[in-house]
């Protein structure tokens, strides 16, 4: 990435874009936030306080267009008329990760993947921090940008979505984790799985053979991805039915890691976290703590005292012997699948919100095995009530959380399970997922 200090145009006054605003002031850049929205209050106070220049609620092109550089928020589309003017101009577009990465020296742990990532990436720093100093940045937690500014750890754990990737130019972790690839924000990528694939993989793109990529040896599009387009980097897979002679794999409940020769053995007993989804993101969190040379005894007792991640198959409160899940994380058919999988109770399953180009297909036998009646949360539910309608006698719609919750309390009964898995985004009814999960588990505590 070219490093000559010139004007950094920053879009999106958000976490990662106020980060980049910090980082790239004290590096001496002149430094312009634009944000269409309104920016928070808390990341004006910033702004005005580290008298860094900003605007919301518009564009102004002639303060963009004059840019040397620009980051863009992961939540604006390429497709977005200024985007396509900036990049007619020439001028460079990174991502935060892109452009925080050329500061620091730090050793990287890169992790990317349609589900899975945010409970690999914190179990892993959960991991690491117990015998390194390490951040954990990316799409969680405090932006990496400011933490080099702050902070400079020399290793850092990054949850990295495909959106961040698409906009990397010289980005390499040592060490890459894809935890799986399952159809997800298609509406992105012209509704081609191909073009969300290939972006994915970026994260191995400028990897050497002296790097590391682990990976899900039982994902398909994984292999067969791998197959066409090679990598530089050193393959480490993970597998729940294969033999594998370098990287991870279950053999009699017990998870058998090998690098360089050296092996270590982990008894799955010892996991907190359920689910055979969950084995897997525990393979790929300790093949990357093998590497960095963490004791064993470290890393068993870590995955022993893990609890796991807010909004992610949250046990939230049993009330009358009914057990109020919130999994409000679950933004794709994908993560539902599993939700739905690791049910081992009638369950009453609240879903919807805003569809990405959904096929609701793989859930069926769950749905007809577990699932005892739907409740639709969304602004349009058409699509859901068409594909589970004749499948569970009770098929209900409402557009809000403490109706959703109250209904669900009336159908269940001793032993059930409440399941909030919404197999879409929340932008219809909530502010986000996490804004979701928390009115869930309010409306629960209030019942």
């Amino acid at each position: 990435m070219n490093r000559k200090l010139g004007r950094l145009v920053v879009l999106g006054g958000g976490e990662s874009g106020v980060g980049t605003a910090l980082l790239g002031k004290a590096k001496g850049y002149d430094v312009f936030v634009s944000d269409k929205g309104k920016i928070k209050d808390k990341y004006k106070e910033v702004l005005i306080h580290n008298e860094i220049e900003w605007e919301d609620e518009k564009h102004s092109e002639e303060k963009i267009l004059n840019a040397d550089i620009v980051m863009k928020s992961p939540g604006i589309p390429d497709k977005a008329p200024l985007v396509k003017q900036i990049r007619e101009q020439g001028i460079l577009v990174v991502s935060e990760i892109e452009f925080a990465s050329s500061f620091t020296k730090a050793i990287l742990v890169g992790i990317t993947g349609s589900n899975g990532k945010t409970t690999t990436a914190t179990l892993t720093h959960h991991i690491l921090k117990q015998e390194l100093q390490v951040g954990l940045a990316g799409n969680i937690g405090d932006s990496f940008a400011k933490q080099i500014l702050e902070k400079d750890y020399p290793n850092y754990v990054l949850e990295i979505s495909s959106f961040q990737l698409d906009d990397i130019v010289d980005f390499k972790p040592h060490i890459a984790v894809i935890t799986n690839i399952t159809p997800d924000h298609l509406d992105r990528y012209d509704y081609q799985l191909e073009n969300y694939i290939a972006s994915k993989f970026r994260i191995a793109e400028n990897q050497t053979k002296d790097d590391y990529l682990i990976y899900d040896a039982d994902d398909e599009v994984l292999t067969n991805w791998l197959k066409n387009h090679p990598v530089q980097s050193t393959l480490l897979p993970f597998s729940l039915t294969k033999t594998i002679e370098n990287g991870a794999y279950l053999k009699e409940r017990n998870i058998i890691i090998t690098i360089n020769n050296t092996q270590i053995i982990m008894p799955t007993s010892s996991l907190t976290l359920e689910g055979n989804h969950n084995v897997k993101n525990a393979m790929a969190a300790s093949t990357v703590a093998h590497l960095l040379k963490i004791r064993k005894q470290t890393i068993r007792e870590s995955l022993e005292n893990f609890q796991g991640v807010e909004h992610r198959l949250e046990h939230v409160l049993k009330i009358n012997k009914v057990q109020y899940i919130n999994d409000s994380k679950a933004t794709n058919v994908n993560a539902t699948y599993y939700a739905l999988e690791s049910m081992d109770a009638p369950t009453v399953w609240i879903v919807g919100g805003v569809d990405k180009g959904n096929n609701y297909e793989e859930l069926f036998p769950f749905v007809n095995e577990k699932v005892k009646a739907i409740i639709c949360l969304g602004v349009d539910n058409e699509k859901l009530m068409n594909a589970f309608g004749g499948m569970v006698d009770v098929i209900v719609e409402t557009q809000s959380m403490n109706e959703a919750v109250k209904i669900a309390y009336k159908l269940t009964e001793a032993g059930d399970n409440v399941l909030l898995s919404p197999a879409c985004a929340s932008f219809d009814l909530f502010e986000n997922y996490e804004d979701r999960g928390r009115q869930f588990k309010e409306a629960v505590r209030n019942l």
